[in-house]
C-alpha cells in the first residue's frame, strides 16, 4: 500500500488508479470494515489524526479531483467530497524520497511522464493539499528504501 504524499497530479494514470484504490482500502481500515492491513504504517498519520474518516476522505477527494481533471470516473459515491487542506503534516524529505521512488517507477512504465517529471526541482515539490510541508526527513513510518 502507497498512500502518496505528493501531490497527485504527479502519479501516472497506473499510479493514480493505485492510489485510489487503496485510499479506498485504508478508508475501509479506519472505519474497521476490514481485518487486514490494521497496523500498516501508511496509515498511522490517518490513524493519529483528530478525524482518520475526514482525513482519509479528504485525501481521497483529492485523488477524485485529479482524475476528474484528467477525464477519468472514479466513483464519487465511495467518499464523502470533503475539501480540508493543510490537516496533516509530511517533512520535506517525505515528499523528496515518495518523488524519487516515482521517478524510479516511471522511468520503466512511463517514459513521457519520467520525461516530464525527471528534471522537477524537489525545492518545487506540491503535496496532495491536505498536507502542510514541514522541515524534515524521511518519516518514521517510511518502511521503503531506493
Amino acid at each position: 500500500m502507497r498512500l502518496w504524499s505528493i501531490h497527485p497530479k504527479y502519479l501516472d494514470r497506473i499510479g493514480l488508479v493505485a492510489v485510489w484504490r487503496e485510499g479506498l482500502l485504508a478508508k475501509r481500515v479506519l472505519e474497521g470494515k476490514t481485518k487486514g492491513y490494521r497496523n500498516h504504517p501508511q496509515l498511522l498519520r490517518f490513524k493519529e489524526s483528530e478525524r482518520p474518516l475526514d482525513s482519509i476522505d479528504a485525501y481521497l477527494f483529492q485523488i477524485y479531483l485529479e482524475a476528474r481533471r484528467r477525464g477519468y470516473s472514479f466513483d464519487i459515491s465511495k467518499i464523502r467530497d470533503i475539501e480540508l487542506l493543510g490537516i496533516l503534516k509530511v517533512t520535506r524529505g517525505q515528499l523528496e524520497f515518495e518523488f524519487t521512488h516515482l521517478l524510479i517507477k516511471l522511468e520503466m512504465r512511463d517514459r513521457r511522464k519520467f520525461e516530464e517529471l525527471k528534471n522537477l526541482d524537489l525545492r518545487d515539490l506540491e503535496p496532495n493539499p491536505i498536507f502542510i510541508v514541514i522541515e524534515g526527513g524521511v518519516e518514521k513510518w517510511e518502511k521503503s528504501s531506493i
